[in-house]
């Protein structure tokens, strides 16, 4: 059974690592080049494109920026899987809040800005405090700007004045107070059938996510079944097939959708340790047509990114319930470079696990530990 991804990053190697064990053999497509290669090793298979596709059994994405020619070539072979609408709506957020809006599912109030000339009607219509976000190509924080009050609204539209706004416009949205941000990943197969993880707690720090707890502490049956809900009306409007995740913003009882993701999702990481079937296994299983896995949480997880960070000590494995995931790429800024998972019987316990790790690791590159372990030794 052949899987083509198509992206050749960590996601399509923990695909290809999931795999491995059901027989399930993934290649991957640089989208850079369109090269075919091992998403483990990153060796290039002498073997093109065209013939990658005519011998997968399906083809999938691992993130949604496709560039559109790859993206309809794939979808012409009738073997894309989430489809293509789905992976499009993804990538663009005017069609995002379109669906939205037309599914009558709670989001941030919005407009839709095509002219910068248009900001001052954005303004008066959702206020002074806003986020501006490129509908397209945008993520871990590019691709968006913070306005605070009107007095900074001339230099900021100077700067926008600079973008083709005709091509990408940008998403103008009333900046919320919110509690928390949480995340509901799920699967739903050929059949229609779903499963559910729990919904995660994230946070983020300069746009980037760093923490996911999972399941998120204080959530309810009430809140979970909301999140069920809007999920299932969302996948069922797009006839969705694989993993997808929808990120919340909490406001009391209310789930606000701050954005979906058409594949395998950062905060479903913690997934590989803390529940019997990982998102990346699940997701194979779904657009092959095999029976989905259980999603029953075996533990309490906290899933830590690192980010930019390549100096560390491994001695950090020798804490019980300590799992290191590292992606083998060169370190930058900003960068993903791998991810701890942290498993214990409790959140008290976790919050041991979390206190024992941040001794290990450089308080710059992970500045949200010690204050996570403070508030989960709460529960």
């Amino acid at each position: 059974m052949s899987i083509l991804v198509l992206g050749s990053g960590q996601l399509a190697r923990m695909m290809a690592l999931a795999g491995h064990p059901l027989g399930l053999h993934v290649q991957a497509v640089d989208v850079a080049d369109n090269k075919i290669v091992d998403p483990i090793s990153k060796d290039v298979i002498n073997c093109t494109l065209d013939t990658a596709i005519n011998e997968a059994n399906v083809v999938t994405v691992e993130f949604e920026h496709i560039p559109e020619a790859l993206l309809e070539t794939v979808h012409a072979s009738g073997k894309l899987k989430p489809n293509v609408e789905s992976i499009l709506t993804g990538a663009d957020r005017v069609r995002e809040k379109t669906l939205l809006e037309k599914l009558n599912i709670a989001n941030c109030p919005f407009s839709i800005v095509t002219d910068v000339e248009q900001l001052d009607a954005a303004m008066e219509k959702l206020g002074e405090k806003l986020i501006i976000k490129a509908s397209r190509d945008g993520y871990d924080g590019y691709g968006q700007w913070r306005l605070q009050d009107k007095s900074q609204l001339p230099k900021l539209k100077e700067a926008l004045s600079k973008l083709d706004l005709q091509k990408v416009p940008l998403i103008v949205e009333k900046m919320l107070s919110f509690e928390r941000e949480v995340s509901l990943v799920a699967v739903r197969n050929v059949e229609g059938e779903f499963a559910f993880y729990p919904l995660a707690e994230n946070l983020h720090y300069e746009g980037q996510l760093h923490v996911s707890i999972a399941p998120a502490t204080e959530v309810d049956e009430a809140l979970n079944q909301q999140a069920q809900d809007i999920f299932t009306k969302l996948a069922e409007s797009l006839d969705y097939v694989g993993v997808l995740a929808v990120e919340f913003f909490q406001i009391g009882q209310q789930l606000l959708v701050n954005e979906i993701a058409p594949r395998v999702h950062n905060s479903g990481h913690w997934t590989m340790q803390g529940a019997e079937t990982c998102q990346f296994e699940n997701h194979l299983r779904a657009v092959r047509g095999l029976p989905l896995g259980s999603t029953k949480v075996k533990s309490p997880t906290a899933m830590i990114n690192i980010i930019g960070c390549k100096d560390f000590d491994r001695d950090m494995l020798s804490i019980p319930g300590c799992h290191l995931h590292w992606y083998g790429k060169t370190a930058r800024a900003k960068r993903k470079m791998g991810h701890f998972n942290l498993c214990a019987d409790n959140y008290k316990e976790l919050a041991k696990v979390i206190g024992a790790l941040s001794e290990y690791l450089p308080a710059e590159y992970f500045p949200m530990l010690k204050d996570e372990a403070i508030r989960l030794a709460e529960f």
